[in-house]
């Protein structure tokens, strides 16, 4: 080995050491635990801390910042966001927005103090809504925030408990806060938000009694109706909610970190999608990105995930966005927007051609495979069709796809041609292909973009193949001579030549840090999305072993650490939004990556399981693909041979042994 390669690897054993093995130390450095109802808790010893979660319904979302002091007083505010009260300019941004800071708490009067003035937080639980329990004069608080599942609205129940031996006497006051926005701010206004509360009046409370209020911050038209409300059952809908999210789709490994991480990325993912008048729209959120969808977060990254939960709402807001992207197609081969903004109204398109058609054609034939619809599979074909000419059409001499820039708008430079916009457009024929045979589109169709697809790879191993700061994997773009952490795309497509490499750059100190991977290399900025694709793409790959120590170093931070509880947009840029496509790439390291799962077919798919050595089996319970429900088991037997189980009830199981491409048909 020489010097170099002893350096290397002196500093990558250093690295996995510091970023895996999560010390005392560190385990002191988080704020949060998992708790027995499927959730996380903070307990507060002490220590202040803030922190910030976002929450959403079909019609409202907010983002709560809160934290405690060092004697466990609460902050807390609201970021409401109605997305479909539009407002002026009704672009990308153009929805209802307020801070709302007031606590309910206020409203609780004992011996002629407020109880918020004095008011101990004990804990705060997070599982698809927040749960506080605190303490103030003899009295027990539990406090509850959820949004409604239906209404424009946030909802807040407290229960107050009397916990001491004698009869407490308090007033909870009424509350009724209302602001008007004026018309000319507003489309189709003016605005009504509104603070209602449930409960007001004089009480006496014996020992161990509890009495319950609740409080509703909404918006609507001025001259609506709001329907009656009920705070327990706005609650207990939220509940049902989240409860049939985590019912769905569970992983069940010996790591009881990644299985939680995994049950909230499925929250954070699918609780996102706005019933606007242009049909359900998934939004990232983070109170700018709603009533809208992009060809990257939407087309990409989390339409394929949903046919996998059998959530009928999360792959109706796929359909839909896929068929406003087809609006869009032209004669003259123009590009589609990158993203459809205000309900379906408008377009935005700042950024030039990103590599959309590629996004979009990759993303629309992936969740045709998946969700099994024959129907719905036929509906996309056209426009999968056109964005695959598209791409044809932006071939450059040396066979890859030219675009103006990536998914980064240009925040980071992309060359004439990227390797992730050739990497997408590469898979995208491969399922076109799969697509076209069950669909009856003829066996010249099939073969063209299987062909398309083998001088593709071809062409991008002769075009971005490079030595980058000694490691031996792919140029970004022509003259990139920087690593830049998105050379991982080719692995998520199951392009490997460059597979050793590829992965030694990634998780070397030039690009892997505490946060996760930087954007490139010598920079401070991190996205998320390019970890998770990493982390997929290594794991499909075949480097398990190494690859799992970085999950589950990235899956304990982003679940116990000092923001929790999902994966994160960006940083220095969005102060760590929690968006929610990234919590679906985060779901695809596990269905994609962990277990290899691929549709090969409206009613077939391929399974790839990469099961750690240390575990003596991994599951996926109800698997939903092709329209059948199943769970996947993995296993070793006596000899140490990989064994995967496809379980449906009431028929017989179906085995297959070995780790690459075992074939199932449903």
């Amino acid at each position: 080995m020489s010097i170099k390669e002893h350096r290397f690897a002196w500093l990558l054993a250093l690295l996995l050491s510091a970023a895996i093995d999560v010390s005392a130390d560190e385990q002191k450095r988080d704020f949060w635990t998992m708790n027995d109802e499927g959730g996380i808790t903070w307990t507060f010893d002490g220590r202040a801390h803030e922190d910030h979660i976002e929450l959403s319904g079909k019609r409202v979302s907010v983002v709560l910042r809160y934290g405690l002091d060092a004697r466990g007083h609460l902050s807390l505010s609201r970021g409401m966001v109605w997305p479909m009260l539009r407002t002026l300019p009704n672009d990308t941004h153009g929805n209802l927005q307020r801070q709302l800071a007031w606590n309910p708490l206020e409203a609780v009067n004992i011996r002629r103090d407020m109880v918020a003035v004095e008011e101990r937080v004990k804990s705060i639980s997070l599982r698809g809504m927040m749960k506080i329990q605190a303490g103030c004069y003899g009295l027990d608080i539990t406090h509850t925030i959820a949004p409604s599942p239906e209404l424009p609205a946030l909802v807040e129940r407290i229960v107050l408990r009397n916990a001491t031996n004698r009869t407490l006497a308090f007033q909870i006051d009424d509350r009724d806060f209302r602001q008007i926005i004026p018309a000319e701010f507003c489309i189709d206004g003016p605005f009504v938000v509104r603070q209602t509360l449930h409960g007001a009046g004089a009480y006496r409370l014996e020992p161990g009694d509890s009495v319950v209020y609740s409080v509703l911050t909404s918006a609507w038209k001025q001259g609506a109706t709001l329907p009656e409300w009920d705070g327990a059952q706005e609650i207990a809908a939220r509940r049902g909610l989240v409860d049939q999210w985590m019912g769905d789709l569970v992983l069940e490994t010996p790591d009881r970190v990644l299985n939680r991480m995994f049950a909230f990325s499925k929250i954070r993912s699918q609780e996102s999608i706005y019933a606007t008048k242009g049909g359900p729209l998934h939004g990232p959120g983070g109170e700018a990105y709603y009533a809208a969808i992009w060809a990257n977060d939407q087309a990409e990254y989390v339409n394929p995930f949903f046919p996998f939960t059998g959530y009928d709402y999360g792959c109706a807001s796929a359909l839909n966005s896929y068929l406003l992207f087809a609006r869009y197609m032209n004669d003259e081969y123009k590009p589609i927007p990158s993203s459809i903004i205000a309900e379906g109204d408008g377009y935005w398109n700042g950024a030039g051609d990103r590599g959309d058609a590629a996004m979009i054609a990759y993303g629309a034939s992936r969740y045709a495979l998946a969700r099994g619809s024959q129907e719905e599979a036929l509906r996309l074909w056209p426009l999968i069709e056109w964005c695959l000419e598209f791409c044809h059409r932006q071939l450059n001499e040396a066979g890859v796809v030219r675009s103006n820039s990536d998914e980064l708008e240009g925040r980071f430079p992309a060359g004439e041609a990227n390797l992730c916009t050739s990497s997408l457009y590469y898979d995208a024929l491969r399922s076109a292909s799969m697509l076209a045979r069950d669909l009856g589109k003829g066996r010249k169709v099939e073969q063209l973009y299987k062909v398309r697809a083998r001088e593709l790879e071809a062409a991008i191993d002769r075009y971005f193949h490079a030595m980058v700061e000694g490691f031996d994997t792919y140029r970004y773009y022509d003259g990139n001579d920087v690593l830049r952490s998105w050379i991982c795309i080719p692995l998520t497509m199951g392009i490997f030549t460059r597979s050793q490499g590829t992965l030694d750059a990634l998780y070397s100190p030039r690009l892997w840090t505490k946060d996760g991977m930087l954007t490139q290399a010598g920079s401070e900025t991190f996205w998320d999305r390019s970890t998770l694709y990493a982390l997929r793409g290594a794991l499909m790959a075949g480097d398990t072993e190494r690859t799992l120590q970085f999950l589950q170093y990235y899956s304990h931070t982003r679940l116990l650490g000092d923001h929790v509880p999902y994966a994160i947009e960006a940083w220095p840029e969005g102060s760590q939004r929690h968006l929610s496509a990234e919590s679906g790439l985060y779901a695809r390291i596990i269905t994609e990556g962990l277990f290899g799962i691929r549709p090969t077919g409206l009613r077939s798919f391929s399974v790839s399981p990469r099961l750690p050595r240390e575990w003596p089996s991994m599951t996926l319970r109800r698997v939903r693909l092709g329209g059948s429900c199943f769970d996947l088991e993995v296993s070793r037997d006596q000899k140490g041979q990989t064994v995967v189980r496809m379980i449906r009830e009431g028929e017989k199981t179906v085995e297959r042994r070995g780790t690459d491409d075992l074939a199932f048909t449903l």
